[in-house]
């Protein structure tokens, strides 16, 4: 590829390629957190020099938890990913924190409590900034029976978070209110301190006062509950940045085409510089680098097999990859003021509230397929619009749709039979000597894999290692959020831009937005909106590629930014005043600028092509023809037999993450415990599953599919009643 990042010269400072101020040495800056270019070339002689304790491949979520959790050990570490932080799965999930309300129905409540704590550190301590607020309607689509016993698992799960927030770290912050304005909270929600607001019972009216566009036929009531939702790219770049801040080496574009060994034992790993020579045809002449270890920890997600095969044979654990699609429409096209919860015959269907648009989702199917492109097909686009359709007045077309991404699940495929079992949790297996493979879980859960997969590790070093303390070690950004969020006023003055302005950044920065408006206010052109994407300034983009590691034009407008599936073009009007704003910061000449533009322009064909495409095979095969920015060959799934799958349970928990019951009564009665109150609700949960069980076995939500007419408007959820718990309705 003509002008790389190593071998090209700055491009000259012109008006419109504005410069950055001057950094500051390479390991000064790297101990700040901030992953530049120049800070690459020092981490990638550390890589050949040092002998670090721990190894972690793959810069997912996971990966650069792990490497957060490590380097806050006092461990020495290095990260290598072969693209981008959060390339992977990491960046196209559903973007929730949440507990996971499927496992109620299974009474398994360690599991939701471990996911609860991490969503109150998440909202509380870890990253006020990054995570936030959002509230969900869950349609009820039978009378009585279906309030008593959804009810019931929800007042459990928001006691279990309830009680939580008052004991974890930042317990004495505020809690937040269903309205006014905060910090971490969506427009027009409470400020995001001590926990969320406990559901609430809603009638139909009631419901579809939050969500007018619901048909009145498609509910006969519903309830309205509170999780976290996150920017997934964001959040996974900002713990690899807190990890660099605490001394771990962090380098992407650094692809593992091998395993050192010492006998049987792994001792590091052979990587290839991506960038360095990008533009060299012999495959020889590409740096590569012996990075030395005293212990390996794959973290590769949907390429855990493939990082196996290093090994010479297939791995203790096997991963199998299954897709998720995503639509983005506009927020006007919805009207709503809450997010929705849906069963299907097949899944859960979420429509989320994201700024200025809605994200629909999101399917479950296996994929055989090339593992960094997974496409999204016209039948997942058609499904999904069928599904959402069934509930809403005036259905969504193809044409509203502005946004499609695809993600991959990890889900554990183990030896045994157990496999639906595995395939909800997570692994952390000895692969090798040497070798520690983490593998499957969910995004809420990344710092407990971390530490789970830094303790199995450490065991294999002949000193002893302080235990996990990643739990009060906020991410950069994080300190001080709320104190820069009431001075945000002052801060727009200063800058010269809107204060709503000044929100995107403190809401996306943290703290760091100091560092942007610094930026701005040395270079005014700085501060003007993205042609094509004016929600962005164009200091975010010289911002990603000097302090955030993008080293690619697509890693700034898929990963850094989110114009790629916010824009209506894809992100095709952004892509070259982007790549101009970029090239002084990484060094580009105008070949390599016109190369970049070129090759996203080229994906973004291919994208919609394939969205055009009936089946899995042809999709892959369309995308596939637009090339990899990094030349990294395809990698497919591994294919497999699969164990015969038992009977799935007909209940609501049957699917990933759907709510499985719900609250009689929101808030416990004065003067009883937090434990009273969840074993209260554990009991009812358990008489209403029996009832429902024993007298209407076949009635249950997963089989009752969608949402469908009501038999009557006559039961306890008349429209003109108010809420059953914590107000009215009104």
């Amino acid at each position: 590829m003509p002008g790389s990042a190593r071998s090209a010269g700055p491009a000259p400072s012109t008006p419109s390629t504005p410069s950055t101020p001057s950094a500051p040495g390479a390991e000064a800056a790297a101990r700040q957190g901030r992953l530049s270019p120049a800070g690459r070339e020092e981490a990638l002689r550390r890589l050949a020099e040092e002998t670090f304790d721990i190894l972690v491949i793959g810069g997912g979520v996971t990966g650069a938890g792990t490497a957060l959790d490590a380097a806050s050990r006092g461990l020495s570490v290095a990260l290598v990913e072969a693209r981008d932080l959060a390339a992977g799965t990491s960046s196209r999930s559903s973007k929730l924190i949440h507990g996971g309300l499927r496992y109620l129905e299974q009474l398994n409540g360690a599991l939701v409590r471990e996911a609860l704590r991490e969503r109150t550190l998440l909202l509380n301590t870890l990253a006020p900034h990054l995570v936030r607020p959002v509230q969900f309607l869950l349609p009820l689509t039978h009378h009585g029976w279906q309030r008593a016993y959804i009810g019931s698992g929800v007042l459990l799960y928001d006691t279990l978070g309830q009680g939580l927030s008052r004991i974890g770290p930042g317990s004495a912050t505020p809690r937040p209110t269903r309205s006014g304005s905060g910090p971490g909270a969506p427009a027009g929600e409470g400020p995001l301190m001590g926990g969320l607001p406990m559901h609430r019972h809603l009638t139909r009216k009631a419901a579809r006062r939050q969500f007018p566009a619901l048909r009145p036929d498609a509910l006969v009531g519903a309830i309205q509950y509170w999780d976290g939702q996150v920017d997934d790219a964001r959040h996974t770049m900002f713990v690899a940045r807190t990890a660099a801040r605490f001394g771990a080496v962090v380098v992407t574009s650094a692809r593992v085409t091998g395993l050192l060994r010492e006998d049987e034992r792994v001792t590091g790993a052979v990587v290839r510089d991506l960038e360095a020579d990008a533009d060299a045809d012999d495959a020889a002449a590409v740096t590569e680098i012996r990075v030395r270890a005293r212990q390996t920890i794959s973290a590769t997600g949907v390429w855990t097999d493939d990082l196996h095969a290093l090994l010479g044979r297939r791995g203790p654990v096997s991963v199998r990859a299954s897709k998720g699609v995503h639509l983005v429409v506009p927020r006007d096209r919805l009207q709503g003021s809450t997010g929705l919860i849906l069963r299907t015959e097949r899944s859960v269907l979420f429509v989320i509230p994201w700024g200025t648009h809605w994200i629909i989702g999101t399917t479950d199917t296996d994929w055989d397929f090339d593992l960094a492109h997974p496409a999204a097909t016209r039948s997942d686009i058609d499904y999904l619009l069928d599904q959402v359709n069934r509930v809403l007045q005036t259905p969504l077309t193809r044409d509203d749709i502005v946004g499609v991404y695809a993600g991959l699940r990890p889900l554990l495929a183990g030896m045994s039979e157990d496999t639906a079992q595995l395939s909800r949790e997570h692994a952390v297996v000895p692969a090798a000597p040497g070798l520690t493979t983490v593998a499957g879980g969910k995004y809420t859960t990344y710092r407990v894999m971390a530490a789970d997969a830094v303790d199995a590790a450490v065991a294999g070093l002949a000193r002893p290692v302080p235990p996990s303390c990643t739990e009060k070690v906020p991410l950069l950004g994080a300190d001080g959020y709320p104190a820069v969020w009431n001075g945000r006023e002052r801060l727009a003055e200063r800058a010269g831009l809107p204060v709503a302005q000044v929100e995107h950044l403190l809401r996306r920065y943290g703290t760091l937005a100091e560092e942007l408006v610094d930026m701005a206010v040395a270079d005014p052109r700085l501060a003007e909106p993205l042609p094509g994407a004016e929600a962005y300034l164009a200091v975010e983009a010289v911002y990603a590629a000097s302090h955030e590691g993008a080293l690619r034009l697509e890693d700034v407008l898929t990963r850094r930014t989110r114009i790629s599936f916010e824009a209506a073009d894809r992100g095709l009007a952004a892509a070259r005043p982007v790549a101009e704003l970029i090239a002084p910061v990484l060094g580009w000449d105008e070949a390599r600028v016109r190369a970049e533009v070129e090759l996203y322009e080229t994906r973004v064909d291919a994208e919609r092509a394939s969205q055009e495409a009936a089946a899995d095979e042809a999709a892959d095969a369309t995308r596939l023809a637009a090339p990899d920015p990094r030349r990294i060959p395809a990698v497919r799934a591994t294919p497999r037999p699969r164990p015969a799958a038992a009977p799935a349970p007909a209940g609501p928990d049957s699917e990933p993450d759907a709510p499985a019951a719900t609250a009689i009564s929101a808030t416990p009665a004065a003067g009883v415990s937090i434990n009273a109150a969840a074993a209260s609700a554990a009991a009812g949960l358990r008489a209403a599953r029996r009832a429902v069980v024993g007298s209407i076995a076949g009635a249950r939500i997963s089989a009752s599919g969608p949402p469908g007419p009501p038999t009557g408007d006559t039961g306890p959820d008349r429209s003109d009643r108010s809420d059953r718990s914590g107000g009215t309705a009104a």
